[in-house]
Order: structure tokens, then sequence, then C-alpha cells
């Protein structure tokens, strides 16, 4: 299974990918992680060790490397490399523990650094060249889907797309769905998180009637702890609701 988890900042999307991620791990699938929100806190939720967490490096934050394999200088347009070799950075930049494997790519958005595109265009290579791999995969994103174009849509399964029962959690799951046709990524599944009651559960639905509704995490979000999500007894509760919502996304995006 090869999914993106986008959604508006604060709606609990890197908690429900470490929950995804850790419940493939569980079943021995050896999932690869990439973390492509520019907060960078996937490894912190997934429970890895502080002596990992606290020195790996984004990829975006490597900006003369990035713009050496696009052929170009940081901040600098014109003419770059679309498909450039990322191999090695892959190799160099990846974290295996514990049958987790990591990438922390990041995404780069300084502003008034010039034109960033060819930065970019070699993130958007290593995402497609790991969506190429034999794995299941889960990538954390922003709320935008900038690391994402038709190369790489190609091989995800689809998009989850997390919001909270609140107004301008619902209006960025539209925007992101526009986003996604735009690529032609057009299996989507919502996923309600810190759902307190009824009232919020129909709050989504009415909001979001041409979409489909994966599930609802209960409102226990904040008790989770964010070193390994299913520490605890609410990461007890939490992981099971991300197996059912597992079995549903499996059905949804492979049939």
């Amino acid at each position: 299974m090869k999914i993106a988890v986008a959604g508006k900042g604060g709606v609990g999307k890197t908690t429900i990918s470490a929950g995804l991620i850790l419940w493939l791990a569980e079943q021995g699938r050896c999932p690869l992680a990439v973390d492509a929100d520019p907060n960078n806190c996937l490894g912190y939720y997934m429970g890895l060790p502080d002596e990992i967490t606290e020195n790996i490096r984004p990829l975006s934050d490597m900006r003369e490397v990035l713009a050496e394999r696009a052929g170009t200088e940081p901040g600098r347009g014109g003419l770059y490399a679309l498909s450039p070799p990322v191999t090695d950075l892959i190799e160099d930049y990846m974290v295996d523990t514990n049958g987790l494997s990591l990438l922390v790519m990041g995404t780069v958005t300084e502003g008034g650094q010039g034109c960033l595109c060819p930065e970019n265009s070699v993130l958007k290579t290593v995402l497609r060249e790991l969506v190429d791999l034999d794995r299941d995969m889960v990538v954390d994103l922003v709320a935008g889907l900038e690391h994402l174009g038709r190369g790489t849509v190609a091989a995800m399964d689809g998009l989850v797309v997390v919001t909270d029962a609140t107004r301008p959690a619902i209006r960025t799951v539209e925007r992101i769905r526009t986003l996604a046709e735009d690529i032609d990524l057009t299996t989507i599944v919502v996923i309600g998180n810190k759902v307190a009651n009824s009232e919020q559960r129909q709050l989504i639905a009415d909001g979001l009637t041409d979409l489909s509704i994966g599930g609802y995490i209960p409102a226990y979000y904040g008790q989770i702890s964010q070193e390994g999500v299913f520490g605890g007894e609410a990461g007890t509760k939490f992981r099971e609701d991300i197996a059912r919502l597992a079995e549903v996304l499996q059905q949804a995006f492979q049939g």
C-alpha cells in the first residue's frame, strides 16, 4: 500500500501517518516512511530513539546539494535537470531501525530565496524513485501537494486527507482535492480526527458530501504520546482505530 497523507496543520495528520506506519510494521511489511512536512516530526511520532531523531537533517536543508544535482545554483532558475540522479541521496539520508525506514525529505519553502524550482525538482525525483520500490509507503505531506506530480501519482494507491470538525480544516480538504485532481490523483479517502460526538461527525459528513469518509478517530487525540503513538492506554485504543482504518484504506485503494 502506497499512500500520501495530507491535511490542514493541527488536524493530526502526522499522528495518523505514524499510526499507519507502525501498523504496517506490526504486520511484518517493513514500511517506508517519508516525512515531507516542514515540521519534520514524523520520526518522533513513530517512537524512534532520540539519538536518531535528533541527528536527522532533512534533505531539503541541503540546498547546495539539491541545486548541484539539478545542474544549477541555489535559488536560481533557468535550465535545470528534471530527472537528476538521486539514488545515492536516498541511501545516504535513509534511516533504518527496528523494521522501519524513514527518509526526512522536508520542503524547500523559504521566501526571498529566488527560484526554488530546481531544488524541488530534485525532491520530486527522490519521491518518484521511492514509490517505484516494492515496499509499502506512507508519505506525510504538507497541506499542499508540492512533492507530487503525475509521474509520482501513477505509482501511488491513493491520498488520505485528515480533517477535524472545524470549517477551516474542511475547506482545506476541498483545496487539497482540487490540487489532487489537477495531477490526476482521484482516489481520495477522508479521515475525521479528534471527533468528539455525532454532531461533529455530521459536520464533516455534511461539509464533504461528495468525498469518501473512511472513518473517524475519537477525541482522545490529546492523550496520545507524541513519542510513539501506540504507547499507553490511549495509544492502545488508537492502535485499534488505526487497524480498522488500515483495512478500510486497503479496500479503497487496492480493491
